[in-house]
């Protein structure tokens, strides 16, 4: 009873926020037409102030700031006043003592700073929600960049995270919508995120397992991690020349070459995707750096995002399918990977994804609504009972940031002709005749490697069956142990060639 209390608590605050803000209308207003109600709720007021969601996000803690970060990514859907208020998340969160900092990374590290560095600065580079950055240089002289964690960070999730699950499991109960968008799952998925985000020493390693994939291409980086001075509340990695993609006046003095920028970023984030099914899943403006040559170094590796086989193969193939105009394509993989019933209308399906594509493909980003885009596909999905993939959450926010931040630095960019390289590449290595014909020498080598086994046991029962027919007196009545050796060996010889 007393946790129902303390979410309800939560709830009201966080309503109760928004509106001191003069937020709470304005965030629902984002999505669609005004309601009647809001609008007269607006015409009431004598003098309307200033939306501020910043100030109202920031009241509401770290979990609301991760929210705005991806609304700030979305000029085209929000206004460009207001992605420009909220950029201020990304970049400008207030920052804790330096006294603070130097107190936990003592006792992360377990040795006083001058055994650690030879120069650490006391105000932070950077501060974000989750934790801030100091500039420091190794006792050789390098410069890197020091990574700490907020103090009292893990409670402030667990408090807002345990409400939402408690809101999503009522609605659940008494929603057969919510119920088939399995908002407890949506939840459960983004706690274990948070959860790996908040220990950095997973963040570190997600950094070297992304630097190791990417090391084949010459455009995107990712800073090298000193393992010697990184713990759980501490991440310690190379320092990065370059400018943030959220310095818009520094991208212009810099003279980066925007539209590579922007291209490299989405085939980047696709490659990742695609053939590792290892990708960064937070790539706002922040996190992202333009350096020399008009490479990219992404940081931040907290929210990391995976794919298995079958995911990927369904992305490529319903992403190549909406690229060629290839509905069957697509309903086949949506299908085949279970996303939709099978008691569903194959034909009406692809019929519904031809409403989806015609409109858009072959567009570019800024001549097509995006939100839009997603309420049609929302409205299918609810046609034919697909339900919600939760290993596709971070998939699909990832798309729409990378959308976002590629549209901001290149508006004329077509996505459609961007993305065909890198799915067509896939594709034909992973589901060509070369991929077909790689996987029956896979098969044929694991068939010979059990079949040395194989015979050997096949020998043994031959064996028993012959010292059987010699040894007994009436083989007539022993038929059945017969059957039975012969069913034996049949199991053998099957598992040994499947």
């Amino acid at each position: 009873m007393f946790k129902v209390i303390k979410h309800i608590g939560r709830l009201v605050k966080i309503a109760f926020s928004l509106s001191r803000h003069d937020a709470l209308l304005d965030l629902i207003s984002l999505f669609g037409n005004e309601p009647k109600i809001i609008r007269k709720m607006r015409s009431s007021k004598v003098k309307k102030e200033k939306v501020n969601l910043t100030e109202a996000f920031e009241a509401l803690g770290p979990t609301f700031i991760k929210i705005g970060q991806a609304l700030a990514t979305r000029p085209d859907i929000i206004g460009s006043e207001m992605a420009q208020e909220l950029m201020k998340l990304q970049d400008q969160a207030p920052p804790f003592s330096s006294e603070e900092a130097k107190r936990i990374i003592t006792e992360e590290l377990g040795a006083p700073l001058c055994e650690l560095f030879k120069d650490f600065t006391d105000e932070p580079i950077g501060a974000a929600s989750i934790a801030q950055v100091h500039l420091a240089v190794t006792l050789s002289g390098n410069p890197i960049a020091v990574k700490i964690l907020r103090p009292g960070i893990i409670k402030k999730f667990e408090k807002d995270l345990e409400a939402f699950m408690w809101l999503a499991k009522i609605a659940e109960r008494f929603s057969s919508k919510a119920r088939r968008l399995r908002p407890t799952q949506i939840v459960e998925v983004i706690t274990k995120s948070i959860a790996l985000e908040l220990d950095l020493r997973y963040e570190a390693a997600a950094a070297s397992e992304l630097q190791e994939n990417m090391a084949s291409n010459p455009d995107y980086d990712v800073p090298s991690i000193h393992w010697d001075r990184t713990s759980r509340r501490v991440l310690t990695s190379s320092w990065v020349e370059g400018t943030a993609f959220s310095d818009r006046q520094g991208l212009n003095k810099g003279g980066y070459d925007r539209k590579k920028l922007a291209e490299i970023l989405v085939q980047s984030f696709l490659f990742q995707a695609l053939n590792d099914g290892f990708f960064h899943a937070d790539l706002h403006q922040g996190n992202l750096f333009a350096c020399a040559g008009s490479r990219i170094t992404a940081i931040d590796f907290g929210i990391m995002g995976r794919l298995d086989h079958k995911d990927r193969r369904a992305l490529a193939e319903i992403l190549y399918g909406f690229i060629t105009k290839d509905y069957d394509r697509i309903a086949k993989a949506h299908f085949e990977s279970g996303y939709v019933p099978k008691d569903q209308s194959y034909v009406k399906f692809k019929q519904a994804l031809r409403t989806i594509g015609e409109p858009v493909v072959g567009r570019k980003v800024n001549q097509f609504s995006a939100g839009k885009l997603l309420g049609q596909l929302f409205e299918t999905t609810e046609t034919f009972n697909m339900q919600t993939q939760p290993q596709l959450i971070l998939l699909q926010k990832t798309m729409v940031t990378a959308e976002g931040v590629a549209l901001d630095l290149y508006p004329d960019i077509n996505m459609w002709d961007v993305s065909q390289p890198i799915i067509e590449k896939w594709i034909k290595k992973n589901l060509g005749p070369e991929a077909a014909l790689k996987k029956v020498g896979a098969d044929v080598k694991e068939v010979l490697t059990k079949l040395p086994k194989a015979l050997q046991d096949m020998e043994k029962i031959a064996d028993s069956v012959k010292d059987f027919l010699e040894n007994s007196q009436r083989p007539r009545l022993n038929y059945y142990k017969i059957g039975f050796y012969i069913l034996g060996f049949s199991i053998i010889l099957y598992n040994a060639l499947t």
